[in-house]
């Protein structure tokens, strides 16, 4: 492909684990770094949409048909997409409490490759791994034991996660990204930020929409970001 960029577009890629829009865009995510290998990065972040998962039932499913409304929502919109199969007991066995266990574990995923103990795709890796975990076998990913056995199945390095558990660097990491995604005023999972924080596409976006803000950017000149 030939394009006047000379350095790979940096991605932020804010998500929550549990998010059922996050786990259908995942495949427009991968189509995207499938089809630019060296001119796409994406760093994969993580926000709390579902930290507190009863609160967030009893405050916006309560006249809806709580948790079982919830699911019936979730297995709507699923329906909706050919790419993926979602149990039609998710949400309904073995409901989470929090995000956030699973999030701190791929944060440490996160630290672990930052410090070339991981590989550069082990973070994506997980995040499939747990989604499906979650969506499809119905795994408590709130659960520490079965997140770790989820990140053994996805070739993390139990011991090596647990360590970022212990010394509190999963924990500076996942700040990190909560306090990135309020500073940028991320309000939606998936939410992509890129072209230095001037562009933003938020939930439901199209391949092709992304894949044409892609291109833009990788053929337009250095310093005409803006037209004003």
């Amino acid at each position: 492909m030939n394009t006047t960029s000379t350095k790979p577009i940096h991605i932020e890629h804010y998500s929550d684990v549990l998010c059922v829009w996050a786990f259908i865009a995942q495949a427009r995510i991968e189509e995207l770094e499938n089809n630019f290998p060296n001119d796409v990065q994406t760093d994969y972040r993580f926000m709390p949409v579902f930290g507190d998962v009863q609160g967030k039932i009893a405050t916006e499913w309560a006249d809806r048909g709580g948790i079982g409304g919830y699911a019936a929502h979730v297995q709507k919109v699923a329906g909706g997409f050919e790419h993926i199969a979602i149990d039609p007991q998710a949400w309904l066995a073995n409901t989470p409490t929090s995000s956030l266990p699973a999030h701190l574990m791929l944060c440490g995923v996160k630290t672990l490759h930052a410090a070339g103990h991981a590989h550069s795709d082990a973070t994506q890796k997980l995040l499939d791994e747990l989604r499906q975990a979650f969506f499809v076998d119905l795994v408590d990913i709130s659960n520490r034991s079965a997140l770790l056995a989820v990140a053994e199945r996805a070739d993390i390095d139990v011991h090596a996660l647990q360590a970022t558990l212990d010394n509190g660097t999963a924990h500076a990491q996942l700040a990190a990204d909560i306090t990135a995604a309020k500073d940028k005023s991320v309000r939606s999972s998936p939410t992509l930020i890129f072209n230095e924080g001037r562009q933003t596409l938020a939930g439901n976006v199209g391949y092709r929409v992304i894949e044409a803000n892609i291109r833009e950017l990788l053929h337009s000149p250095g310093g005409q970001q803006s037209w004003c």
